[in-house]
């Protein structure tokens, strides 16, 4: 039994997450920035534990740790999954949207691991996963803050896993194809038409299936794995299907839309 906090889970991977590690047994601590009413329904539905973060600001971050150590002892699991997407040219975003992508995608990833990290290295034991995108390996036109955040938690998967390995620490990152979750709930069909004909299995994922990578990396099967990314059915677009995707959608799609 694992002891597992996820970055969060209120909503589409990640409440996947936390009903599919609670069901494997393990202890579940969730955060969620803005989705209350949700957090709160998966708190019942599942036993888990909630609690409020911004992932932009370290100090919301370590609350959320230290909640979690308090009541579970230690965390043996980081599931870092929360997330914005933003859609524009490049030349419509502002500095300030900008700071608010890459705080929430890629600094809040650093603050986690940051607060987490001590104690798994002084037990020299514990796993980290981190959930990136398929646009963070091929980049998606009308989306260069998201892909670029995406790209950097890439980068910071392989460099930490080389890192903390000698702790007996593992990282790994996830990186989703097209997932049906409420970030491409707004996709047009004729977008995910062609998103479909370029994946191999020829359908969209689940968020079910992505927690079950989850599950693996967490666990002994997973003992040898570390600074990987792994693909759930990502197609390998080289930028063409991502153009599409975003040229075919952008104008139908809110900007602000988040997960969390």
């Amino acid at each position: 039994m694992n002891n597992v906090l996820i970055i969060g889970g209120s909503r589409g991977i990640g409440a996947a997450a936390v009903r599919c590690f609670k069901e494997n047994g393990d202890n579940v601590i969730f955060t969620y920035h803005k989705s209350e009413i949700e957090a709160d329904a998966l708190r019942q539905e599942t036993g888990a534990l909630p609690v409020r973060c911004d992932v932009k600001f370290s100090d919301s971050i370590k609350v959320a740790v230290d909640k979690a150590v308090s009541e579970m002892g230690k965390i043996d699991v980081l599931i870092c999954n929360a997330g914005i997407a933003d859609f524009n040219l490049i030349t419509d975003i502002s500095e300030s949207r900008w700071e608010e992508v890459i705080n929430t995608n890629l600094n809040g990833v650093f603050y986690a691991v940051r607060h987490v990290l001590p104690s798994m290295i002084s037990r020299k034991s514990g796993c980290i996963i981190i959930v990136s995108s398929m646009w963070g390996e091929v980049g998606a036109s009308c989306e260069v803050a998201y892909s670029a955040s995406k790209a950097g938690v890439i980068g910071l998967t392989k460099a930490l896993a080389k890192e903390v390995g000698p702790s007996g620490i593992r990282v790994n990152c996830i990186s989703p194809g097209m997932i049906d979750t409420d970030m491409n709930a707004e996709v047009s069909d004729e977008a995910k038409a062609e998103i479909k004909d370029e994946t191999p299995l020829g359908r969209t994922g689940s968020a079910e299936e992505v927690a079950a990578v989850m599950k693996f990396l967490a666990s002994e099967d997973a003992a040898f794995v570390t600074g990987q990314v792994i693909g759930v059915d990502v197609p390998r677009l080289n930028g063409v299907g991502g153009g599409f995707h975003i040229r075919s959608s952008v104008a139908g799609r809110n900007p602000r839309l988040t997960i969390s």
